[in-house]
């Protein structure tokens, strides 16, 4: 975790025209109803779609855990408003708030009121704490560089009806009433505006698992993104020690369509909700396999508490360790020689059906190379023929594939998804994460991606070395697995596995703003040029020859 921070004074100048005088704020008044007694949702009266919730605070320390759980939620350019009356509870709030913010339980936070900002580092970012009790105008505020200073800050304002005009619509409003029948107790209001509205229900949701699930007294700490653009991941770690992992995945929002009115996602057989992690999860462990355990789980929220397996890596700064892919392998060996159910348990209800990887999903995702590769890459376009021949060419060899054998392809079964437990005994020893997109196809495609790994070198006397050791383990539990048929499909799938990435990185910079992924093209570029030296990819190595020869290089450069 970082130091804890410091707070730095920058109160911002009392305006002379403020004088003495204090102007005295108008409640604001809120209607709101209740759909059933005990319900903890209203609406205002403004604007009933907007999720709200309520919150009982019974003493000062259940403010203060309120004000630590928020704390965790918010990220630079939020802003959170404090509104009720005078001790209703806002200055409790705001000061667990700013200490939690900027890692130090014993920083000062003196009330603003007088000096109208109050500025502190953060431990992640710049915390911005103000009182607009004296404010006249919104304008006041433009004046003195308010858009400036809470530009990349954390804001939390106090009596903001007082300039209301200035503060954006995309906010967090908190609304602190006394509470009958004991002295410290208070009631929270909180209401998300804009896109708040959505990250507001996540919370109460995250609150109501971690506290069925024994992890309501964790600390949240972000973790490194993967390559994802709505899922990312926090650790969770107890005052004891114990950690899990928080997965926050929401249902994916349905993207422009791109074929027969489909989204690019679904054509794609991209999970559009959690719903698919939990159900591979609990179908892999029930075959012994090492996929966390599921300690808590909201399916509407996108949210789930995870075991955490660990951070030990298959790698290691000199690449692949053989021993630790030689039982990935073996672990897909298992998963392949078992009959495998097509639609799995969710919960009470609910099933999922793994959808096939078909001839749309395989095609869709090779023409991310036109897409995207050419243009950004290489910096030219495909005539509409030559995308035209390159679809068709990819349509007559996927055939094979299509017409083959079929098992779970959990799709992203590389090193960064593959976690190292020597703890434990055989094939547990390979922890499991990242299958939300798993779908039913060819038996090569898992077996490519992890022994063309795109984000580490895997050398190709290795590569032989662990095809071996799956095709030997396949004929041990069938003596009449097909090797050679094996082969093709390893070189296809390699193929299509290859073409597909280098769109997606390509992707990952123009358009999601990951230019950290180019690094990695080179080496898919390589594994490309060794799976088309296969004679059952002939004709399309003569297209990428054609259209592409960087990416296929002259035969006495590839022999070397």
């Amino acid at each position: 975790m970082a130091d804890p921070a410091r707070m730095r004074y920058h109160p911002w100048p009392p305006n002379e025209r403020f004088g003495n005088a204090m102007v005295k704020g108008q409640a604001h008044d809120q209607l709101f109803r209740t759909d059933r007694a005990d319900s903890k949702i209203f609406r205002t009266e403004d604007d009933r779609l907007q999720p709200q919730w309520t919150m009982p605070l019974t003493d000062l320390a259940a403010t203060e855990r309120l004000a630590r759980a928020v704390a965790e939620e918010l990220r630079a350019g939020d802003l959170v408003t404090l509104s009720g009356d005078l001790g209703a509870g806002k200055t409790t709030f705001a000061r667990a708030l700013i200490r939690t913010l900027a890692g130090d339980a014993e920083l000062e936070v003196p009330s603003p009121t007088f000096t109208l900002m109050q500025v502190y580092d953060g431990t992640r970012n710049t915390i911005v704490h103000a009182d607009f009790y004296r404010l006249h105008s919104a304008q006041e505020l433009y004046e003195l560089g308010w858009e400036e200073m809470t530009e990349n800050a954390i804001t939390l304002v106090e009596w903001p009806e007082h300039a209301e005009d200035a503060l954006k619509a995309d906010r967090l409003d908190i609304r602190f009433e006394l509470a009958p029948g004991a002295p410290e107790a208070r009631i929270a209001f909180l209401t998300g505006s804009g896109a708040f509205a959505g990250r507001l229900d996540r919370l109460r949701a995250f609150q109501t698992i971690v506290e069925k699930s024994g992890w309501a007294d964790a600390t949240r700490l972000p973790m490194q993104g993967d390559a994802s653009v709505i899922r990312s991941y926090e650790r969770l770690w107890k005052p004891t020690g114990e950690t899990a992992l928080l997965m926050i995945s929401p249902p994916r929002p349905v993207g422009p369509p791109v074929r027969r009115g489909k989204p690019y996602t679904t054509v794609a057989k991209l999970a559009e909700t959690v719903h698919a992690f939990v159900a591979m999860d609990k179908a892999l462990r029930a075959l012994g396999l090492s996929a966390p355990e599921i300690f808590g789980e909201d399916l509407d929220a996108g949210l789930l508490i995870l075991e955490d397996l660990g951070n030990e890596p298959v790698t290691n700064a000199d690449g692949p360790i053989p021993e630790r892919y030689a039982e990935a392998v073996r672990v897909l060996a298992s998963l392949h020689s078992t009959t495998l159910p097509q639609v799995l348990p969710v919960a009470d209800g609910i099933d999922h059906a793994i959808p096939p990887y078909d001839q749309e999903a395989l095609l869709i995702e090779v023409e991310l190379l036109a897409d995207w590769y050419v243009p950004h890459i290489m910096g030219n376009q495909l005539s509409g023929s030559a995308r035209a021949e390159f679809v068709n060419l990819w349509t007559e060899t996927l055939q094979e594939i299509l017409n083959g054998p079929t098992t779970w392809v959990l799709r992203d079964y590389h090193s960064p998804n593959l976690i190292w437990m020597p703890k434990r005994e055989g094939l547990k020893r390979v922890g499991l994460i990242d299958f939300q997109d798993a779908v039913l196809g060819s038996p090569a495609y898992d077996v490519a991606s992890l022994l063309q790994d795109a984000r580490i070198t895997v050398a190709p006397d290795l590569e032989l070395k662990l095809i071996g050791l799956y095709a030997r383990e396949r004929r041990a539990a069938d003596a009449a697995f097909d090797v050679a048929a094996f082969a093709r499909a390893y070189a296809i799938m390699g193929a299509q596995r290859a073409t597909k990435i280098l769109g997606i990185f390509a992707r990952l910079d123009r358009r999601d703003g990951k230019p950290q992924y180019l690094k990695h093209l080179p080496r898919i570029e390589t594994y490309l040029c060794r799976n088309l030296a296969h004679p059952a990819l002939a004709s399309l190595k003569a297209w990428y020859a054609n259209y592409l020869p960087r990416l296929v290089p002259d035969e006495t450069q590839h022999s070397a």
